[in-house]
Formats: structure tokens, C-alpha cells, sequence
């Protein structure tokens, strides 16, 4: 058993989705979660900019002694977690947008995918079209992330966007849509009220924390507990980005989220 914390990062706020759901699935553990507020967004920067940001946060990550790492970014993931796992010893879990499990949904259908710029262009969501696309429509997304850092997950500024960004499939009969963003299920109930009940809204978190859970038992790494303790850090200073992380996991796991 290790009593060590899991380590967590994303550009913002993103990633406490994904922590939301760690602390459900894994409650013997403990975790540590960096903001990398001071650079955020990184769905619009260079590949080796965006390296350079997630490696950074991955040593302060270490540096705190994390028994393992999950890159709860898409686009980080896809620039970064290849690379991380080749340079460093501990396991490095990453994000997928969940195409394959939306495109194996039951019946016929088009899957919209949402997601920033950077992840749609990059190479490993390219393989992923190419196994599971067939019916996907990619959606660069611009603006939805800075909604949520700026805590509107509701509201005239996120409809527009939605609305704009969902007009030219009105007439489209869509089965699944992806939120290949993991500040997007933040905006889940928004994003819902756009399709009807039986449209499928699907992210890859659960699935990111399984992964999660089966590399820590198979290093040997699960801990005992006591756990549900969190520790945020950001790459600003002061104490704001601490109290809008805090205030993010409380809307996260509140009983109406």
C-alpha cells in the first residue's frame, strides 16, 4: 500500500471534473490538483508551448511526491502523455475524448464531437477519427473553457455560443455528443437543453479514472486510506485560484451537479 497523493493538472478548472470523480471512485486516496492558471488556455498555443507548461507542472507534481499523474487535459494529453511516460517511471494516465464508446452506441445517428482546436488537429485524435469517426462531426469549440473559468455555466454568454455552434446541425439526427473538454461537463445541463432526451451527452472521465485505478493496482499502488483529502496549487499566485478550484469540486459533487 502507498499512502502517497495522486497527482492531478489542467490548464484551469477543467480538470476537477475528472477529480470529482477520482474522489468517488478512489475514496482510499488522497490528491493533489494543479491549475496551471497563469497559462491557461492551452487548446490555442503551440504543441512544444504546451509540452513545455504540462512538463513544468509535472515536476511540481513530483516535487510533491505524487505516486502517480493524470493529465486531466485533452490537449495536454495529446502533446504531452507519450512523452512523460518514455521520460519518467511513474504511471502518466491521460484524456481521450470518448468517441469509441459514442460511436458504439445503439442505433443510427451523427456524434458531434466538442473539443478545443489543438486537440481536434493533433495526431492522436486523427487515429481516433480514423477507428471510431465514421459518423463523427468534429466542433472546435472557442470560448466555452473561458465560460467556465469564468464561472458562467449557464446564461445568455454560454447559449449563444452553443447556439451558434449547434445551428448548422438543426436538421442533423444526432445520436451522441462528446465532450472532449474536460471544463465541458461543467456546461452539461446547458449543453443538454440544445437536443433532445435521448441524445447522448458522454465524456471521457469516468473512464480516465478507471484507467487510474487499474495502474495504481497494478504498481502496487492503491492506498488504505484515510483519504479524500485534496491539496490545490496554481501556478498564480495568491489566494483566489485556490478558493475558485475549492468552489468548482463543491459545485462538482454537490447533489444537483
Amino acid at each position: 500500500m502507498d499512502h502517497r497523493p495522486v497527482g492531478f493538472l489542467d490548464s484551469g478548472l477543467g480538470g476537477i471534473s475528472v477529480l470529482g470523480e477520482a474522489l468517488r471512485i478512489l475514496p482510499e486516496e488522497n490528491f493533489i490538483y494543479f491549475g496551471d492558471t497563469r497559462n491557461i488556455p492551452y487548446g490555442d498555443k503551440p504543441p512544444e508551448t504546451v509540452y513545455q507548461y504540462t512538463r513544468a507542472a509535472v515536476d511540481t507534481l513530483i516535487e510533491r511526491e505524487c505516486k502517480a499523474i493524470v493529465i486531466a487535459c485533452n490537449t495536454a494529453t495529446s502533446v504531452a502523455a507519450a512523452q512523460l511516460r518514455q521520460e519518467l517511471p511513474l504511471p502518466i494516465i491521460g484524456m481521450e475524448p470518448a468517441l469509441k464508446p459514442a460511436s458504439l452506441l445503439p442505433g443510427d445517428g451523427r456524434v458531434l464531437v466538442m473539443a478545443t482546436r489543438n486537440t481536434i488537429r493533433l495526431p492522436k485524435f486523427q487515429a481516433l477519427m480514423a477507428l471510431y469517426g465514421k459518423d463523427a462531426i468534429p466542433l472546435p469549440c472557442s470560448g466555452l473553457m473561458e465560460c467556465v473559468e469564468d464561472g458562467q455555466l449557464s446564461g445568455p454568454r454560454v447559449e449563444k455560443l452553443l447556439a451558434e455552434l449547434f445551428a448548422p446541425y438543426a436538421n442533423e439526427d444526432i445520436k451522441a455528443v462528446v465532450l472532449g473538454c474536460t471544463h465541458y461537463p461543467f456546461l452539461r445541463k446547458t449543453i443538454s437543453r440544445f437536443f433532445s432526451p435521448d441524445v447522448s451527452l458522454i465524456d471521457g472521465n469516468l473512464g480516465t479514472v478507471r484507467q487510474l485505478r487499474r495502474r495504481l493496482e497494478e504498481e502496487n499502488l492503491l492506498s488504505a486510506g484515510p483519504g479524500g483529502n485534496v491539496t490545490f496549487l496554481s501556478s498564480l499566485d495568491g489566494e483566489e485560484p485556490i478558493l475558485r478550484m475549492q468552489h468548482m469540486l463543491s459545485l462538482w459533487r454537490s447533489p444537483e451537479a
